[in-house]
């Protein structure tokens, strides 16, 4: 479960959108998120990544941040020189914001939470056969390029996870990006997928 509404979660606001299943690397050199993965490392606990509506991801001052965001849970660290951490994490489950973000004196953005619920199993649908292909074609064709952008297992059986790993490919806006990652009907965020890849002629 995420971390309860009386204990704030520690937030690393970003301009991307973190999916459920996904990847996400960062490049750690502020002495708060240092403090941050070297905390979460320690007591094997996650933090909370969150997309920026406005302000910026470095230094200090105000940002606002959307409502929803997704737990970071840390794979692997690498230091790569004093001072600066190569730090790979997964995505896990998501959560709203339960009250006002604070700002601690280290810079830290701290929020109560809730946790939302994971996606309910569901099997696409028969007419999103054609989109669950054209996934299915471009992990082939990635791994023949040495990349796998998702991690395994891959569900290509589960709608949710499929519609998931499209948006996160997708030459599409933070914004959008973050509304079907907040949608809680996976059926629907594969639908909409479903939609945009037919009207760009990706799946006919």
């Amino acid at each position: 479960m995420a971390t309860e509404a009386s204990t704030p979660l520690p937030l690393f606001p970003l301009q991307t959108v973190l999916f459920p299943g996904g990847q996400l690397g960062l490049k750690v050199f502020e002495a708060r998120y240092v403090d941050l993965v070297t905390r979460c490392l320690r007591e094997r606990s996650a933090f909370g990544v969150i997309c920026l509506r406005q302000g910026a991801e470095a230094g200090h001052g105000p940002v606002a941040l959307e409502p929803v965001g997704t737990l970071a849970h840390i794979d692997d660290v690498d230091s790569e020189q004093a001072g600066i951490l190569r730090v790979r994490c997964h995505g896990g489950e998501r959560f709203t914001l339960d009250g006002d973000p604070v700002q601690q004196a280290d810079g830290l953005w701290v929020a109560p939470v809730l946790a939302v619920d994971d996606d309910p199993a569901e099997v696409p649908e028969p007419a999103m056969l054609g989109t669950v292909q054209a996934l299915a074609q471009a992990i082939a064709n990635l791994r023949t390029q040495g990349q796998l952008p998702f991690l395994e297992p891959f569900r290509l059986d589960d709608a949710g996870w499929v519609a998931n790993r499209w948006c996160e490919i997708l030459p599409i806006s933070l914004a959008a990006k973050q509304k079907l990652m907040a949608l809680e009907s996976p059926g629907l965020r594969l639908k909409i997928v479903d939609e945009y890849l037919r009207s760009k002629r990706v799946v006919s």
